[in-house]
């Protein structure tokens, strides 16, 4: 039996995630070959992800080389995925969650005992905050009203060496690529969901597929976390109602109670972090899709979607 071709960029933490997947895979018993593919984002390091037309830039031609079947999977963060994927393709698997918040990290060598005692010691200056996320700029604009968002790009080696170099005085970063990658000693302090409300499918490492190839989803199946499967459901509903993207100022999660239910929070921002609209629900782990509709029309109905409208036109 020919091996799978698992597609994946060549990033540090594209390669973690392919080789995890690809180790449970041959667990089940499966050859796999990696297939190490660039993306437009990969070439355009040099341009904020808003000039350069947004987080897709790193799945768009992974997915095209899965429909040529010129590979049988793709490992993506599911954060990068567009909530509507390519007619024929489908997300079969994911694993299960990382810590899904972000993170402010400081230079080497600093200290803050608390998020409240980061955010004053932050706060009693004007600073440099780096990061290429409209959504954390927004939602941090709020909480550090004299701080500047410098937009940085690059492995995470490369943002944490800028960093040092004193280039910025903080970053914000996934928490779940900082700990998957050996860097969780270097996360200044997580910060709460309720103050910054991650990217819909952040820490979930999803595993995308052609919808007819019954051979890789047999495969693949097996691997999945039923936990995070539903909680990107829920997510991924919020962003497809709203027509939002993943470079615009969109947040949202789903997390598991101990009673079979779905506690979710969701929050849209003008990119200035001026006009906010928040929301929370709870609904059944069962039905996460209702949940995520109900709580996208919330937000609709409290001027979300022209929010949205006007940070695409901008």
């Amino acid at each position: 039996m020919s091996a799978l071709r698992l597609g994946t960029r060549g990033s540090q933490l594209a390669l973690w995630q392919a080789r995890t997947v690809a180790g449970l895979l041959e667990q089940g018993g499966y050859d796999v070959e990696l297939v190490i593919m660039k993306t437009a984002g990969d070439r355009l390091q040099d341009a904020p992800l808003t000039e350069a037309g947004g987080k897709r830039l790193f799945v768009k031609e992974i997915e095209d080389a899965l429909l040529r079947e010129e590979i049988d999977l793709a490992v993506h963060s599911a954060k990068d995925m567009s909530a509507v994927l390519p007619d024929g393709l489908d997300v079969a698997a994911v694993l299960a969650r990382e810590d899904p918040r972000d993170a402010l990290v400081l230079p080497h060598g600093s200290a803050a005992p608390t998020f409240d005692d980061l955010l004053e010691r932050l706060g009693a200056s004007s600073p440099s905050i780096g990061t290429s996320s409209v959504r954390r700029a927004a939602q941090l604009a709020a909480l550090l009203p004299g701080a500047t968002f410098e937009p940085i790009r690059g492995n995470v080696d490369t943002r944490l060496r800028k960093l040092d170099e004193g280039q910025f005085s903080a970053l914000v970063l996934a928490a779940a690529g900082m700990r998957r990658l050996g860097f969780g000693s270097r996360i200044s302090s997580a910060i709460p969901i309720e103050r910054c409300i991650p990217a819909p499918g952040q820490g979930i490492v999803a595993i995308e597929i052609r919808s007819g190839d019954a051979r890789t989803r047999a495969a693949v199946v097996p691997v999945t976390d039923p936990r995070a499967a539903v909680s990107l459901v829920a997510e991924r509903t919020v962003v497809a109602v709203l027509g939002g993207g993943c470079q615009l100022p969109l947040g949202a999660i789903a997390l598991h109670d101990d009673g079979g239910g779905l506690h979710m929070h969701a929050i849209v921002t003008s990119p200035d972090g001026r006009r906010v609209v928040k929301r929370q629900g709870h609904g059944s782990a069962n039905e996460p899709e209702q949940l995520g509709r109900r709580l996208a029309d919330e937000l609709a109905h409290g001027g979300a979607i022209e929010i949205l409208d006007d940070a695409r036109a901008h």
